[in-house]
């Protein structure tokens, strides 16, 4: 039941010892206000790795063709280095599971006609898997599938932008599009973060480019996506494996940087911000424990002397007739009233300084620096807890000393 008198108590002993209270008060909120700007930091370091590798899938690989620079086997060096459907089926047999997607990439600028409407746009010959590699997001209908390729079908999927230009305020899906003599239908609209150049693209199965437009099966770089549950490290090894393996597929000296190329830029800095992350993810957590404790010791060692300089204050309340329990209950309330307060205007202050600093240090890769609300709450409560155990331990032992001896020590 809520005692009104009890609280009355408290709030008059808070308001006759203002600086004590504040004293307590202040310890608990520059705790919390500190953790929150720490853990605000460091969650604005992991927006910035992800904001990194937001448009294209951050486990992606692209092999690209290349010349010769070095004799082998008898062969000159200048040679072309370029790669076929079959080496597709080729890699997928060597490294299995090693390898999540993989797509070839053939691409042609053409002029594309829409009833009145026309424009330049780029045309990229893929497989299915090359929706999950460049994080292309469906809006309407579909992207190209399996049948697609099989059948070498005339359909394409066009960026957003795309249909902006040429549909205007029509729906693009289902239509037709004259690509330079040859029709295509509309089968999916997408959208890409990679920007305006990428939602100006339209996606073709690769088959269809090469029988209307190269009469080969050659293409032109392989994009792959290895497994992601692959370290870094592990990465870097299958580039290793893949380079070896295509080099002497195609009789290339082992030493020759120039003719098999694999474009791993993004691989090593993964692995340069998944070192740091794994540093950020140790360092943060013991620097926000360290002030977390630091408030603990602090809030601690206050209300130690805070029950040292009320054993008057006990021993007169005793002596009036007040039990040990409504004693402790009293030192109890008041100290987790001023840290759950205190706590709250920490977090206030915290989350502030955030915003306040949020566009400024974009420039020191923090991006959007913000802190869940449940951390923070979930450390206020420990304070809390720890400030009651504080507090409980010598107000226990102050509440059994005699009336008498109470009033001489005070």
């Amino acid at each position: 039941m809520f005692d009104l008198d009890l609280w009355r108590e408290i709030f008059q002993s808070i308001n006759k010892n203002k600086t004590r209270a504040a004293l307590s008060g202040f310890t608990v909120a520059f705790a919390i206000m500190l953790f929150t700007i720490l853990f605000g930091i460091a969650n604005g370091l992991e927006n910035t790795f992800e904001k990194f590798f937001l448009t294209t899938a951050d486990n992606a690989l692209t092999i690209r063709s290349g010349t010769t620079s070095k004799p082998y086997k008898g062969l000159q060096i200048g040679r072309l280095i370029t790669y076929a459907n079959k080496d597709l089926d080729y890699l997928k047999k060597e490294f299995g599971d090693k390898i999540q997607y993989i797509t070839p990439k053939l691409s042609r600028t053409y002029q594309l006609k829409y009833k009145k409407r026309k424009g330049e746009y780029t045309i990229t010959g893929v497989s299915p898997d090359h929706q999950y590699l460049e994080k292309a997001v469906i809006i309407k209908g579909r992207f190209i599938n399996e049948r697609d390729v099989k059948n070498k079908d005339k359909v394409i999927a066009i960026g957003r932008l795309v249909e902006k230009d040429l549909f205007v305020k029509e729906s693009a899906l289902g239509k037709y599009i004259d690509l330079e003599g040859v029709v295509y239908k509309v089968v999916g609209v997408f959208s890409d973060n990679g920007g305006d150049e990428q939602e100006r693209t339209i996606y073709t199965g690769y088959t269809t480019i090469q029988r209307l437009y190269l009469a080969t099966d050659e293409i032109g770089s392989i994009t792959i996506g290895y497994n992601p549950n692959m370290s870094a490290d592990q990465a870097l090894v299958l580039v290793q494996e893949i380079t070896a393996k295509l080099k002497s597929r195609y009789d290339v000296a082992p030493n020759d940087q120039r003719a098999v190329r694999i474009g791993n830029r993004i691989l090593q800095e993964k692995k340069r911000l998944d070192n740091m992350t794994t540093g950020l993810g140790i360092l943060i957590p013991i620097i926000g424990f360290g002030t977390l404790i630091a408030g603990i010791l602090g809030i601690s060692n206050i209300m130690i002397f805070i029950v040292k300089e009320r054993t008057k204050e006990i021993g007169i309340r005793k002596a009036l007739g007040a039990s040990p329990r409504s004693i402790v209950s009293i030192i109890l309330l008041e100290s987790i009233l001023i840290t759950a307060f205190a706590g709250y205007v920490g977090l206030l202050i915290g989350v502030g300084v955030l915003e306040a600093i949020g566009s400024s240090i974009e420039r020191y890769w923090i991006t959007n620096p913000s802190v869940k609300p449940s951390i923070v709450y979930t450390a206020t409560i420990v304070l809390v807890i720890a400030g009651a155990i504080a507090g409980f331990l010598p107000a226990k032992k102050a509440s059994k000393i005699k009336p008498i001896v109470a009033l001489r020590n005070g």
